[in-house]
């Protein structure tokens, strides 16, 4: 690889570093051509971003990332690297897992979530455990609506209570037209009055 080839490679991986808030990077190793692209299709379906990377230009790349130090991720740095980037928190851990179950292969080296580090294979279950930020969000949305819901229930039955209490005493007030019933023999008088005449 050249110079000038080491240097757009760097700036690749910076690209999808830059505001990458999960961040992991796995060991492909032992993965046939196969099962390597069965992975990166699922990965894409999932949103996650894959590629093998060289770990020096892995690492030159991270150095040069501003707000996020992550020389702890270094020392997993060994053999084959493939950098993930996700969206969700859980996504790359939950990929890696499912993927297991068939093969060794792929093996966690290292991830960066929610502003912390995780190092080594042994970390993939906590990661899959961890929440989603949509996760928690509709948590704490299903949370704060239970006390609303509960509160517009009570409306809409106080609501129909009162709609219930208008409906009947709203025959009452029509009973008081018909008993109304004066006008009509005045009407008949009008009638008897040409007859008078």
């Amino acid at each position: 690889m050249t110079k000038d080839q080491k240097v757009v490679a760097i700036q690749e991986i910076k690209d999808l570093l830059q505001d990458a808030k999960v961040v992991y990077v796995a060991d492909l190793d032992g993965l046939n051509a196969a099962r390597s692209s069965e992975f990166r299709r699922q990965a894409f379906k999932q949103n996650i971003k894959v590629k093998v990377v060289k770990n020096t230009l892995l690492q030159k790349a991270m150095e040069q990332i501003d707000g996020v130090n992550f020389s702890e991720m270094f020392e997993t740095f060994k053999g084959n690297s493939a950098l993930m980037i996700a969206e969700t928190a859980n996504a790359p851990a939950k990929l890696i897992k499912d993927f297991r179950k068939k093969e060794e292969k792929p093996a966690l080296k290292s991830a960066f979530v929610q502003e912390t580090f995780y190092l080594g294979d042994n970390n993939l279950d906590t990661l899959v455990s961890i929440k989603s930020r949509e996760e928690m969000i509709g948590e704490i949305i299903g949370l704060l609506q239970s006390p609303i819901q509960r509160v517009v229930s009570a409306l809409q039955n106080k609501s129909e209570t009162t709609e219930a209490q208008v409906e009947e005493a709203a025959p009452a007030v029509e009973e008081t037209p018909a008993t109304e019933a004066p006008e009509a023999p005045a009407a008949e008088s009008t009638d008897e009055t040409p007859a008078a005449e």
